[in-house]
């Protein structure tokens, strides 16, 4: 088969002082490479761009290290509620879920409402029933919630307010959620978003994850698109379709692209995050406005690379 495919995942945005003084770093390194040669399997055999983000958004979930599906913060009420989303650039079809909770893996169901529903979006208890429909497995609150994220809900309670993932009393903060998006050997693009949200979140919260444009974005004639950061700075701005019409109205390439809606995000609403970009040439490229961003990359079927910078 054709080497020519791209895929670029992130594990999240924001100030990373924390993962380095804990010591963490070669666990994140060998996570993102890890699943980026999952990834690799999936499009170097002839697999499509909407399977290999499915896929390696899976992993990410299943992957304690990272704030979605296992590992996700806890709401108010000491629970996990996570959101996902994935999308298509070859027929701009979407899924997506919000407010969801006992679904061991959100991007899964995500890409069920993209296939079996005729909806792009459901939510809390129909989300639930749907996932039932489709057969698809169900967790304990036991099963999410792991000690780090303990320790941070009680912090966060303790001050009374929400919280960003891994930011404590004080400093640090990891705007958590990942992504993937890859283009196929096809020439096809997809993205996928999940996120467990912030800590301590109230009041059915939900960030731009599962939201088309905002979060996750894709179509053929211009780029993919997932991002990391403050979930409603990305939906006041619509950051990923935003990034997409640089590169479809200025023919902007991927990285031109991803500087100018961070560029826009800053301008706007002095927003903070980080967005991954394939645009449909196959280049990757990446952007931020937080001091670090988790990420790693295959472009053009090449090595796989990882970057907590």
């Amino acid at each position: 088969m054709s080497e020519d495919f791209s895929l670029i995942i992130h594990g999240g945005a924001g100030a990373l002082e924390q993962i380095k003084r804990e010591g963490n770093e070669t666990d994140f390194v060998k996570s993102i490479h890890g699943i980026l040669e999952g990834g690799r399997d999936i499009l170097s055999a002839g697999g499509s761009a909407l399977d290999a983000v499915e896929h390696c958004a899976i992993q990410l979930e299943d992957d304690p290290l990272y704030n979605a599906g296992r590992g996700s913060v806890l709401n108010e009420y000491g629970e996990v509620e996570m959101d996902a989303a994935i999308m298509d650039g070859q027929t701009f079809q979407a899924g997506a879920v919000a407010g969801l909770t006992a679904i061991k893996n959100p991007t899964l169901l995500a890409r069920k409402v993209l296939e079996k529903s005729e909806h792009v979006m459901l939510i809390g208890k129909g989300a639930r029933e749907f996932a039932k429909f489709c057969g698809l497995p169900r967790m304990s609150n036991d099963y999410f919630v792991v000690d780090s994220r303990i320790r941070q809900w009680r912090e966060a309670q303790k001050v009374g307010r929400m919280m960003l993932d891994h930011e404590a009393a004080k400093p640090s903060q990891k705007l958590g959620t990942i992504g993937a998006v890859a283009r196929d050997c096809a020439g096809n693009l997809a993205a996928a978003t999940s996120t467990g949200g912030i800590v301590n979140k109230r009041w059915g919260r939900v960030g731009d994850s599962p939201i088309v444009g905002a979060g996750v974005f894709a179509d053929n004639e211009t780029c993919a698109v997932s991002a990391t950061g403050y979930g409603e700075q990305f939906q006041r701005t619509v950051l990923c379709k935003m990034i997409a019409d640089f590169v479809y109205f200025q023919n902007m390439d991927a990285q031109a692209a991803a500087l100018a809606g961070i560029d826009y995000l800053v301008k706007k609403v002095q927003g903070l995050g980080g967005v991954i970009v394939i645009d449909r040439n196959g280049k990757c490229a990446v952007g931020h406005s937080t001091s670090g961003l988790i990420y790693g990359w295959i472009e053009h079927g090449g090595e796989s690379l990882c970057k907590l910078a």
